[in-house]
């Protein structure tokens, strides 16, 4: 937090203090390992320190986090990134086994505003500049490609195995293609299930650079330290101004979207 509203805080009182790191660092442990520096948080995806899986507990732990992350006035600049040679390692096949058709409507609800959650927090709760650094390959990578710079390593592929797998793809991927790639390329993607490669993402305009993996966390850290080095001010009107169409993006499709791929799942 800036001197400036360190002051304020103190001069006018009643100011109720935001998130403590420290808080939840420890509340989030079991998905995440957080660390802060100079103002730079970094977010890394973890289950007992390996690749994380994609599941319904990480998906609301996402939706939780970023919350607690936007409310911070001591995060900076935003990093998240994976752990190891994945971005993520799978999908947790537990955790979906039981079809949707079986779920308890409340239950549903929660997996909707979850759903809809992740993106949502990070384009509008989240003030300050977003670096995501894919250390892998991986599902669910359209959270990163809302980032404002997305860095990946070589082996990553971009695609969407929705609709091949019986399903809509209304969870975000699809939306994030169509803004990057433009509508015809996200149907292909979707239709036949032919991924983007990482050299053809960054011709595309889908991702910034591609490094080594020994050399992504230490790019996204010199960028984000490029970052610092601008006015606080500059740094997160900055930021405003890029999120705004992934914030017209959200308003206009997000939310129904997901709610075809629920209803298509429910039936």
């Amino acid at each position: 937090m800036t001197e400036a509203i360190a002051r304020r805080d103190h001069d006018l009182g009643n100011f109720v203090p935001g998130p403590s790191l420290s808080a939840y660092q420890t509340r989030f442990a079991p998905h995440f390992v957080l660390h802060r520096h100079d103002g730079v948080l970094t977010i890394r995806m973890h289950r007992h320190g390996q690749a994380a899986y994609w599941s319904r507990g990480l998906l609301n732990a996402w939706n939780l986090l970023l919350r607690e992350v936007g409310a911070d006035r001591n995060n900076e600049v935003v990093i998240i990134t994976g752990t190891g040679e994945s971005w993520l390692a799978g999908v947790e096949a537990d955790s979906f086994a039981q079809p949707l058709s079986e779920w308890e409507s409340d239950l549903i609800a929660e997996q909707y505003n979850d759903g809809v959650k992740i993106l949502e927090r990070l384009v509008f709760d989240i003030d300050v500049p977003t670096i995501a650094a894919i250390n892998g390959p991986g599902p669910r990578l359209e959270l990163p490609l809302l980032c404002d710079l997305t860095l990946c390593t070589p082996d990553v592929v971009f695609g969407d195995g929705n609709f091949r797998a019986g399903s809509v793809p209304g969870d975000g991927m699809h939306l994030a293609l169509r803004e990057l790639a433009g509508a015809k390329r996200a149907s292909h993607v979707v239709y036949t299930g032919q991924g983007i490669s990482a050299g053809e993402a960054q011709r595309l305009g889908i991702v910034n650079e591609i490094l080594p993996r020994e050399d992504l966390l230490t790019r996204a850290l010199d960028l984000a330290a490029q970052i610092m080095a601008r006015p606080r001010t500059a740094r997160r009107l900055t930021h405003g101004i890029i999120t705004r169409a992934w914030q017209r993006r959200l308003v206009n499709e997000l939310r129904e979207s997901y709610a075809h791929q629920l209803l298509g799942a429910a039936t």
